[in-house]
């Protein structure tokens, strides 16, 4: 090889007069500038993959909460269907006595709940309407606003609520899709209980390699997740019903069985559910009894919430259930924005168990083995 005078052959000499290809570039960048790129485009990918879950989620909003129903109802009921299948009752029957249990349960404390609050709620409607014009005078007596302006910001709220509300088309539309995701429900519950467990063995049964036994024990970490999280919420949400009725009782609060129905559905909403619930009981005792019972109704409102939240929650839901309240609001509203109230109930079981799924696979990984 010739040397051209400096060290440097003819090729290498012709070659540094090229201009740098991508990586030379690339390498050249300060690493603050390359570590900005590489994070935008990471967002940028996160963000167009939710988006396109969202829209997707959008479109399959009734088959999606129909799913979801399905199976934190069959994480309910799947202790029933063991005990049934312990005594050797055949595995289609006990999931059709299961399913009937279930329906026998809601049409009677719904027929029960009817009987005894019916003429309530009409009296109810009024004692609302009665805190309301308290809080209005309660409003202009001590801030600085008018009546005129009051009834303007009320008019603006009315107008948008009217202007947000849908059409008779839209809304028998939405009838029709609710009364056809309770009937899949329903359908999917019955072979959900009978066949759920041949399905996932035959789902562990088409994989292979080191990935079955991670998948496996994922599976059953999930499963026991959703059963811990639908029986507590509902033993929790029962004992915040009893609790706030009886105070509700006690203090001589009109309405209070209709108000700790409201409780325990408010119950299956973490956080939001239970302020709104609060909110609801506090009003009716500030039209019935004054301002004097509204404080105490709050009071134990506050003090059934924090007795749940620092004792009965930890005990009842255990560790494995936990979401922080900052994961669960985010969750709620965007179950609420996805698909409404029914989002909303179904948003923090499917949270929490994709986050056990998660750790455990990570804890597959870290550990060394399979992954």
């Amino acid at each position: 090889m010739v040397d051209d005078g400096d060290g440097r052959s003819p090729a290498t000499a012709a070659g540094a007069g090229r201009p740098a290809g991508p990586r030379q570039a690339w390498a050249g960048l300060p690493w603050l500038v390359r570590a900005a790129v590489t994070w935008s485009a990471c967002v940028l990918v996160v963000v167009f993959a939710l988006w396109a879950l969202g829209r997707v989620a959008v479109l399959l909003a009734p088959l999606a909460v129909a799913v979801a129903v399905t199976l934190f109802l069959a994480a309910l009921l799947d202790p029933v269907l063991v005990r049934l299948r312990r005594l050797r009752v055949p595995a289609a029957l006990a999931a059709l006595l299961t399913v009937l249990l279930l329906l026998g349960i809601l049409v009677g404390v719904g027929v029960l709940v009817w009987n005894l609050t019916a003429s309530q709620f009409g009296e109810l409607t009024q004692q609302l309407d009665q805190g309301l014009q308290r809080s209005r005078e309660f409003v202009t007596s001590t801030l600085p606003v008018t009546d005129a302006q009051l009834d303007k910001l009320v008019k603006q709220v009315r107008d948008g609520v009217s202007g947000s509300a849908p059409d008779p088309v839209g809304g028998a539309r939405t009838a029709a899709e609710v009364v056809g995701s309770v009937l899949l429900a329903l359908v999917l519950l019955f072979f959900m209980l009978k066949d759920g467990r041949s399905m996932w063995h035959w789902v562990l049964g088409r994989m292979t390699g080191p990935n079955r036994s991670t998948v496996a024990e994922a599976g059953r970490v999930g499963w026991r997740t959703l059963g811990s999280y639908s029986r507590g919420t509902m033993i929790i949400a029962a004992i915040d019903a009893l609790g706030i009725g009886l105070a509700l009782v006690l203090l001589g609060v009109p309405l209070a069985l209709p108000l700790a129905l409201i409780t325990f559905l408010g119950g299956f909403v973490p956080i939001i559910g239970a302020t709104v619930a609060g909110a609801v009981a506090v009003l009716v005792a500030l039209a019935a009894k004054g301002p004097t019972t509204a404080l105490l109704v709050l009071a134990a409102v506050i003090a059934v919430q924090q007795i749940e939240g620092n004792l009965l929650e930890p005990l009842i839901m255990k560790r494995q259930v936990q979401l922080h309240p900052a994961v669960v609001l985010v969750v709620v509203t965007a179950g609420t924005l996805i698909a409404g109230i029914a989002g909303a109930f179904v948003s923090v079981p499917i949270a929490a168990v994709a986050y056990r799924i998660v750790e455990t696979v990570q804890r597959h990984r870290e550990g060394g083995g399979p992954a």
